[in-house]
């Protein structure tokens, strides 16, 4: 999990939106409650990665990670970008396939 985790933001620092996207099963979705919607399956998450980390040029960094169970963990997580700077959470939680099935998302 915490390979995967590093992966994700390792791929989003970078604005590698197709590096990022496949990361994630193609049902997937993420949940971010700070921007009040959801993105579901891959034109969902490549518009959610594509605004929100590419467009503000959001800089992630791993805070801590709370292993949950072998398919879901939380990651407290530091971002920075054009909207200035936030503290926030991703849960995370894996499909049959490794992949990441679904992220709910918020600031603190």
């Amino acid at each position: 999990m915490e390979k995967l985790v590093n992966q994700f933001i390792e791929n989003a620092n970078a604005f590698d939106v197709a590096g990022t996207l496949a990361l994630f099963s193609a049902e997937a979705f993420i949940e971010d409650v700070s921007v009040g919607d959801a993105f579901i399956g891959t034109d969902g998450i490549r518009r959610y990665l594509a605004q929100y980390f590419v467009g503000y040029h959001t800089s992630t960094k791993l805070l801590a990670l709370e292993r949950l169970s072998d398919s879901a963990a939380t990651a407290r997580v530091d971002f920075t970008g054009d909207f200035g700077h936030e503290t926030g959470w991703l849960r995370i939680r894996l499909g049959a396939d490794g992949l990441i099935a679904r992220i709910d998302a918020a600031l603190e």
